[in-house]
């Protein structure tokens, strides 16, 4: 088992929860992990390398849903997933809200 090098502790996302993009208006893929510093997102396709994306999501809190939050995102890597037509994207949040920023760090410090 590796040692976990990331500054702040992820938390696996339950369940399907759409990331959705709201520049181009459509969908970006599906939340795999969050932390209050970035995500994993499942892409149906890659995404353009370092770029950077406006995504809205939801994450599930006891069997309903936080409020919507809107986030800028950075590609950092990139890499084929198992399933065929997936890929894996790591994501570092840029310019968050500060509201939005204490939600992340609170739901994601919550599943460890």
């Amino acid at each position: 088992m590796g040692i976990e090098q990331r500054r702040n502790p992820r938390r696996v996302v339950e369940g399907r929860i759409d990331v959705y993009d709201t520049i181009a208006e459509c969908s970006a893929g599906i939340l795999g992990d969050v932390s209050s510093g970035g995500m994993l997102l499942i892409a149906s396709s890659p995404l353009p390398d370092d770029a950077l994306f406006q995504f809205r999501f939801s994450l599930p809190d006891g069997g309903r849903m936080l409020p919507t939050v809107e986030v800028g995102a950075h590609v950092l890597w990139q890499a084929p997933a198992g399933a065929p037509g997936q890929h894996y994207a790591g994501m570092r949040f840029i310019g968050l809200e500060p509201s939005v920023a204490r939600m992340l760090k609170q739901w994601s410090e919550t599943g460890l």
